[in-house]
């Protein structure tokens, strides 16, 4: 007996009372409402940024609740950055390759590896009337693109006009190119437009190397005969204000800090979509859910100054306000008030002289000890920017270009366990671990009755021997699915044989909605418009009244019924919004997918009926995760199961912890397995643990398919 997958997907759901009623058609069917999607996932978006911005910092009411807190609080942002455990301070292996000069300071052109092969090339400013240490500043640039035809010559050059201003007042100046607009042009648009959406599975954002490089930036600094090293400051604009950030909170060597326009909260972000303007530098990988005034804070109670127009765009005035609010009260506590200040000048998003009076002005209070010194020199690009270029071939080992690839530490292959007593301790660890990394953005687990669910029946009605049920509920606030279920008529759910929970991705769910409008047209009037598929509901007619089987099918949130807006570019933007908030979209189904199972077994009669549950492509991965955290799932049937989260479902942090064959061996344990795949050897560590550990032969199944072949069940 063979059935097409697609027609066996989307969600089941329970009855609030118990009992299913046939009704007749509606009337006037409301039409397919195409903007249900968009108004869901915003709101959802809206109500989860309320509930981070609510809880940032609000358990903080004394100074001992923050000093209680600070240590662990700078290890998860250290986490969060890829930097934990920090990486080792390798050999800096500085070179200078280069000189020119002004009659006020030199520029040396100079490049440090912040780990082997990891380039980072610079500008250092160094005054000419310098009789001791001064204070030295570590200038991080934004994203300011400076070519000689094909050649980069590094963000420095286009910032060059502040390392200028503050050696012609005093300061060693150290400015440093980042990895996207450096001389060696690396990469920060990994999820922003290029779908490498592994990044997450790594937990890699290019902040991280950013962060990095300003802290071994501070120590080169510091081997400098030139340099104070007890009067160190921090600043930059724009992708160089969110470095400020980084490196100011991470780093206590940092005295001072001017973050200039590179900070606002997750209500810009996610709410007003100012995300869609940045790219992942901008960004950690938000594991711990924090809103980003918990960054800021890791700065109290040194000095510093905030500093922002009141038109940008893409750090609105209103976030950023907010910020300050939320970091003030820190530093009350710390009675440190002075010490923070918050510059708003009038201005778009643009490099103003407004903007660099005011932090000029601020170093040389906090690091000078002067509040006497006017600003009376602008701040002006005083070289060619090809003068200030340091490589003239660059290095064969540089590994910028590939950095996304190594630099936080993922987990090794796994061990093929000896026994069952060894297996154990190693699946309850991954199954922690998973959850804490990267499920940590799921709501507490709920109950699973009709009333937490908040079950709707929709409509029940019988065609052509076949009774399809519908019902609505909630997976979480502001989320609402609908699950249908279908056996043959006459049939109650105490008679079933098993029931198949079946998880839908868009184009399995526009095949079941055409196999089911032949016989229930009148009910589905409301959902896409499809063809109807006459053979397809023929074929599950015959498999319906040959065996006592139950199907149901549920799209998760963004598929089918509550698709939001299709466009790619929408698409990457509403995935991005989703890690902002500590999820992924694909953490997020396989939420709704576990909703749909115990709403399916909250149904009078279904909750003795064996569960089995299937997918296919990405639902396989979604259907997988859902198995593991899901009690008394007799079976799981996958369909093209991606072999490895570089192209499998998109979770946060999950190669830091396993790949998906550990996660299939994990769920051979919970239930049968059936895997189709065309490549059956992508398989061999779960195989291996089911012959060790002495699970039964059938427990877990590798099938070989056909690349071109019909997805089937036997």
């Amino acid at each position: 007996m063979r059935r097409n997958l697609p027609t066996a997907l989307f969600v089941v759901a329970s009855l609030a009372s118990g009992l299913v009623r046939a009704a007749e058609p509606p009337k006037q069917p409301p039409p397919f409402d195409t903007t249900r999607g968009d108004r869901m996932i915003a709101d959802y978006f809206r109500a989860e940024t309320a509930q981070l911005s609510t809880a940032c910092l609000a358990d903080i009411k004394s100074l001992d609740d923050w000093t209680s807190r600070r240590d662990e609080y700078r290890r998860q942002l250290r986490e969060m950055l890829g930097l934990d455990p920090l990486p080792d301070r390798t050999p800096l292996a500085p070179v200078v390759t280069g000189k020119v000069e002004h009659n006020e300071f030199t520029v040396e052109k100079l490049h440090f590896q912040s780990r082997p092969g990891l380039y980072v090339t610079g500008n250092l400013y160094l005054p000419k009337k310098i009789d001791r240490p001064a204070p030295a500043i570590l200038y991080v640039c934004g994203h300011g693109k400076v070519m000689d035809g094909n050649v980069s010559l590094g963000n420095k050059t286009h910032y060059q006009h502040h390392g200028a201003w503050f050696a012609r007042n005093g300061y060693v100046c150290l400015t440093i190119d980042t990895v996207q607009l450096g001389e060696i042009e690396g990469v920060h648009h990994g999820t922003y437009k290029l779908n490498q959406w592994w990044w997450n599975a790594l937990g890699y954002t290019p902040a991280g190397v950013e962060a990095w490089n300003g802290i071994r930036a501070l120590d080169y600094l510091e081997t400098r005969p030139e340099v104070d090293r007890e009067r160190l400051g921090v600043t930059g604009r724009s992708g160089g204000g969110a470095y400020s950030w980084w490196i100011a909170a991470l780093d206590e060597r940092v005295k001072v800090a001017v973050p200039v326009a590179g900070i606002t909260d997750l209500e810009n972000h996610v709410v007003d979509g100012v995300v869609e303007g940045h790219c992942d530098c901008m960004f950690l990988v938000n594991t711990y859910r924090w809103d980003y005034a918990q960054v800021a804070a890791l700065v109290a109670p040194r000095p510093l100054l905030i500093s922002n127009t009141d038109k940008d765009g893409i750090f609105p005035l209103e976030g950023v306000v907010r910020v300050h609010e939320k970091v003030r009260r820190l530093y009350r506590l710390h009675g440190a008030e002075k010490s923070l200040g918050l510059q708003i000048t009038e201005g778009p998003h643009a490099d103003t002289q407004e903007l660099h009076i005011h932090a000029f002005r601020w170093f040389n209070r906090f690091l000078k000890n002067d509040t006497e010194s006017q600003v009376d020199k602008p701040a002006v690009k005083l070289f060619k920017p090809i003068e200030l270029r340091v490589f003239d071939r660059l290095p064969a080992d540089e590994i910028n270009t590939t950095v996304q690839e190594t630099f936080t530490v993922v987990a090794p292959p796994p061990l093929v366990l000896e026994s069952s007593a060894a297996w154990g301790p190693q699946r309850d660890a991954w199954l922690a671990a998973l959850r804490d990394k990267a499920f940590r953005g799921w709501p507490e687990e709920a109950s699973s009755d009709a009333k937490s669910l908040e079950l709707n029946e929709a409509f029940a009605a019988e065609a052509r021997g076949v009774r399809l049920a519908a019902y609505d509920f909630t997976s979480q606030p502001d989320i609402r699915l609908r699950l249908y279920v279908a056996h043959r008529a006459g049939l109650k759910p105490a008679d079933l044989e098993l029931v198949v929970l079946n998880a839908l991705d868009q184009p399995a769910w526009l095949k079941w909605l055409a196999s089911a409008r032949p016989g229930f047209a009148d009910w589905l009037q409301s959902e896409q418009p499809s063809e109807a598929d006459q053979q397809e509901l023929e074929q599950n007619r015959k498999m319906f009244e040959k065996f006592k089987w139950g199907m149901a099918w549920i799209a998760p949130r963004g598929i089918g019924p509550t698709a939001w807006d299709q466009s790619e570019k929408k698409q990457a933007q509403i995935r991005r919004r989703f890690q902002l908030l500590g999820q992924t979209q694909d953490a997020m189904r396989i939420w709704d997918v576990r909703r749909a199972a115990q709403t399916l077994r909250s149904i009078e009669g279904f909750d003795k009926v064996p569960l089995w549950m299937q997918g296919e492509r990405e639902m396989a991965g979604i259907v997988l995760y859902a198995s593991l955290f899901e009690p008394n799932v007799a079976r799981l049937d996958l369909w093209r199961l991606a072999p490895s989260h570089r192209t499998g479902p998109d979770l946060l942090n999950v190669l830091r912890v396993l790949d998906v064959p550990a996660a299939l061996a994990m769920a051979a344990e919970r239930s049968k397995v059936r895997l189709y795949d065309t490549t059956p050897t992508d398989w061999t560590y779960p195989q291996n643990v089911a012959k060790r550990v002495g699970w039964p032969a059938n427990q877990l199944q590798i099938r070989a398919i056909q690349a071109d072949s019909d997805t089937s069940v036997k």
